[in-house]
């Protein structure tokens, strides 16, 4: 997947926002102002292609004990975070949106019954 397309698919989320609170290189995606996605744009650019998802603690070791482009959260929490390098065909389209999909439910699922009900 190319950039444009991951961007698209996170902005379609419910309650996604874009921003870049780190610098102008660092897009991150929000979901009712918490973190789901990262992505090193000045990375991106000299072909590193990865993305910094959230991820259940249990599952992040698994994923990064069966794929080699799946890493501890880079510059994240080594333990709720994985960083995914799309840089070669390991991860597929399928298994991206499926990863991005569980960043954003697990933000969703650590959210105040408040922001939740905001959300829906």
């Amino acid at each position: 997947m190319n950039i444009e397309q991951i961007r698209d698919y996170c902005l379609k989320k419910k309650g996604t926002t874009e921003e870049f609170p780190f610098n102008p290189d660092t897009l991150v995606f929000k979901v009712m102002g918490k973190m789901y996605a990262l992505i090193a744009l000045d990375r991106w650019e000299t072909g590193e292609k990865a993305i910094n998802l959230k991820c259940d603690p249990e599952y992040a070791l698994e994923l990064r004990a069966e794929y080699e482009n799946i890493d501890s959260g880079y510059h994240m929490s080594k333990t709720h975070w994985n960083t995914v390098k799309l840089h070669d065909a390991e991860i597929s389209s399928s298994l991206l949106l499926t990863l991005i999909d569980h960043s954003y439910e697990m933000v969703v699922k650590g959210m105040p019954k408040k922001l939740k009900e905001q959300l829906n």
